[in-house]
């Protein structure tokens, strides 16, 4: 009798510069235009664990492929010197549901948000010059953005905003070290950016929207919690938001919800999607005269089409 099956392991370390954020950007843009409705997608379950944490099932099916993450949110993990995203991707053969491989979840989302944001800034951000950015983050998901957004934009200066100065400065010097001066900075330099980009886990917005320019564009990445928010309500009321879906956005994106809950917005004030952008629907730049704010909550289609095109090239790397 035949022993079960085991199933193909790809660990962080394995999977570590199998895709660049730029082509794992390349799988979303392609899932979209291959004709994925990112609004079918079935929605996030999650879990409080005891002790704080989070569980999250995240399972979604597209083209020959299915899959899942099973993810957990630690914030105490951190002061434990342990990661705050934990977690695994089971990818399946859609036809059979075969397990494919294992991936590691928190590598996983630590290169699917950045790709998010980077596909995003393809089709808003300012081109044709050199660009300033203020980050505001230093964990993992700050470093990832760092890396996307040089792969889709020129940077002529990088300002790192953190709530730890020593984690500021270090994100800072290794921005030095991929080309573009940076610094650390203030809340309030977000009035000379061209880009502002949020991974933190504030709950509370981190600027003053009124402070920023009309050309600018903003991501903001870091929450999925109706009540948690990285951008205030003056910022959304006068810019033009995108979203990676409408259903998505208007179940868990703080962002929006809060500033909706005050009157400040209804809910249509969702200019786009990001299969808009993709498609051509709307026009590259964004909408003119305003700033342009994309808010990701993070969705189970981009797992799959990243960790698809994860299992692709680890296959293609092993036979070469």
């Amino acid at each position: 009798m035949n022993g079960p099956a085991v199933i193909p392991q790809l660990t962080a370390e394995q999977t570590a510069g199998l895709l660049t954020p730029a082509a794992a950007a390349d799988a979303l843009a392609a899932a979209l235009r291959g004709g994925l409705d990112p609004e079918g997608c079935p929605q996030r379950t999650a879990l409080p664990v005891p002790g704080g944490g989070e569980l999250l099932l995240m399972p979604a099916a597209s083209g020959t492929y299915a899959g899942v993450k099973i993810a957990g949110v630690a914030p105490g993990n951190p002061a434990r010197g342990l990661p705050r995203i934990t977690g695994s991707y089971l990818l399946l053969d859609g036809p059979t549901l075969r397990p494919l491989a294992l991936l590691d979840g928190a590598a996983l989302t630590a290169l699917r948000t950045p790709a998010v944001s980077a596909l995003a800034l393809r089709h808003l951000a300012p081109a044709g010059r050199p660009l300033r950015l203020v980050l505001f983050g230093s964990g993992p998901q700050a470093y990832g953005h760092l890396e996307a957004t040089l792969a889709v934009r020129e940077l002529a200066e990088v300002v790192v905003v953190a709530r730890r100065p020593e984690g500021a400065e270090k994100l800072a010097a290794h921005a030095r070290s991929l080309g573009p001066a940076a610094r650390t900075g203030t809340p309030e330099d977000v009035a000379g950016a061209d880009l502002v980009v949020c991974c933190t886990t504030a709950r509370e917005p981190l600027f003053d929207g009124r402070l920023v320019g009309p050309g600018a564009t903003v991501v903001a990445v870091g929450s999925h919690e109706p009540e948690a928010r990285e951008t205030d309500t003056a910022l959304v009321r006068r810019a033009a938001v995108y979203v990676e879906s409408r259903a998505a956005a208007l179940r868990e994106a703080g962002d929006l919800l809060v500033p909706e809950a005050e009157g400040a917005i209804g809910p249509g004030h969702i200019t786009g999607t990001l299969a808009d952008l993709v498609t051509g629907r709307m026009p590259v730049g964004g909408t003119p005269g305003c700033p342009q704010l994309f808010k990701s909550v993070g969705m189970a289609w981009e797992d799959l089409a990243v960790a698809v095109a994860l299992f692709q090239a680890a296959g293609a790397s092993s036979e070469t």
